[in-house]
């Protein structure tokens, strides 16, 4: 198991902690205001859809790239996407827990004498803490693999449609093979065609009669 792959368990898992604790919080905070006062804030049902879509989402995908290898959900370019998400919805809850504590809290949790507004100030700031907690989190991964993928993209790796654990980000340069020219292979030894020599074939000496001074006695000599 690589340095990365550990950094990425470590970081989801801290981020799903941080989730569920804020589904706690925020679940706690509706029944107070629900009952006591017929209201909810707009942050603690935000935070507790955010943290159930991260519950529910990182565990699986975490899962599935155990299990099964080449899943949809594994593709470094789906967990860019789809955290990304996440991070967006973590900073808005966290914004909209920062206003609700400036708006009915400005001066802090001061009201000793009225327990139960107190606990829900307190909540409200813990809801703030662990939401901006889970956000800088998955910003982080994020922006971390993001730039491992770029390296391992310079380097001609293409790593956007793999997982994370099958990817080799520091892995050196692929380098393409040499094209080879028409009709050279590869540890092919050179042929050579020797030359033709030219063929003779010897002529026979032919013998052409002539005659002879002496009627009668025809003679041949070789020529």
């Amino acid at each position: 198991m690589g340095f990365f792959t550990i950094f990425r368990i470590v970081m989801l898992a801290l981020s799903v902690t941080f989730s569920v604790i804020v589904a706690g919080l925020s679940a706690d905070l509706i029944s107070l205001t629900e009952e006591y006062y017929n209201l909810y804030f707009t942050f603690a049902a935000l935070g507790i859809a955010t943290a159930g879509l991260t519950i529910f989402t990182i565990p699986v995908m975490l899962m599935v790239d155990f299990i099964r290898r080449g899943a949809f959900t594994s593709m470094i370019l789906v967990e860019l996407i789809w955290f990304f998400i996440l991070w967006v919805l973590w900073v808005a809850t966290a914004g909209e827990a920062v206003t609700a504590a400036n708006t009915y809290f400005p001066q802090g949790c001061i009201y000793a004498d009225y327990p139960l507004v107190n606990q829900a100030c307190h909540e409200i700031q813990a809801v703030e803490a662990f939401s901006f907690l889970a956000f800088f989190v998955l910003l982080g991964y994020t922006i971390v693999l993001l730039v491992f993928a770029c390296i391992a993209a310079s380097r001609g790796n293409l790593p956007w449609f793999s997982s994370v654990k099958e990817t080799s980000f520091l892995a050196p340069a692929s380098m393409a093979p040499p094209t080879q020219a028409m009709g050279q292979y590869p540890g092919a030894q050179p042929q050579y065609t020797a030359p033709v020599q030219p063929q003779y074939s010897p002529v026979s000496p032919q013998t052409q009669p002539y005659y002879s001074p002496h009627p009668g006695q025809p003679q041949s000599i070789p020529v």
